[in-house]
């Protein structure tokens, strides 16, 4: 008889919203890579792919990419909630790092760190520039009458354009390393959490064996 496969709820839950960040994040990049080739330049300009159709309309496009992005942000906010206690640890750690205490971290958890905090920057600036783009969309005031307006937030619309297209691609080249730093367990509980659910026994209660946990 097979052992019974048993994961905590906390390693569960981890699952869960990191499934949800990776799913955000996939829909925005997809969608994103349409905006970066099929929609920029103008109608009778120099870029040949303007206004083609691929799949979807441009606006399916846009609509999927502002809910993939609200996911994302919603599922990565949860994501710092649950781990705020490891974050501000980590922090203290690399303060004293910082400053030549001493620290136990190991090359590889420096590395670690200093992908995440890549990507932590470049989200928080991709989520913000997206946001700003959600609450002045493109075609402008009164439902796109006046399609050259910019109310100048900060920046120029188009200084807030470069910040969300760049952040976006710094974040997923981190994203790339982030993954396959921790390739194998993610492998591990993906294969785990799906083989618990095949167990109808499968319990909370039933979960007293913590199984590679994160972090």
């Amino acid at each position: 008889m097979n052992k019974p496969i048993r994961m905590s709820w906390q390693t569960r839950k981890n699952w869960l919203i990191d499934a949800a960040v990776f799913g955000g994040a996939l829909v925005s990049i997809l969608s994103g890579i349409y905006f970066l080739f099929f929609t920029t330049g103008y109608q009778g300009g120099r870029n040949a792919l303007y206004g083609v159709n691929l799949l979807f309309s441009r606006q399916t496009w846009s609509d999927v990419h502002t809910w993939g992005g609200v996911l994302m942000i919603v599922a990565v906010v949860v994501h710092l909630a649950i781990h705020w206690e490891w974050i501000k640890l980590m922090t203290r750690r690399v303060w004293r790092g910082l400053r030549g205490q001493a620290t136990s971290l190991s090359r590889g958890a420096k590395v670690n760190l200093a992908v995440d905090g890549v990507i932590g920057v470049s989200f928080v600036l991709t989520a913000v520039s997206g946001v700003y783009f959600l609450f002045v969309p493109t075609g402008g005031y009164q439902g796109g009458r006046n399609p050259g307006w910019d109310p100048g937030f900060l920046f120029a619309r188009t200084t807030w354009d470069l910040i969300h297209t760049w952040a976006a691609i710094v974040m997923i080249i981190a994203a790339v390393l982030h993954f396959a730093i921790h390739w194998r367990w993610i492998i591990n509980v993906t294969r785990r959490f799906f083989q618990s659910l095949r167990q109808p026994s499968f319990g909370r209660k039933a979960t007293q064996e913590v199984l590679f946990e994160k972090r």
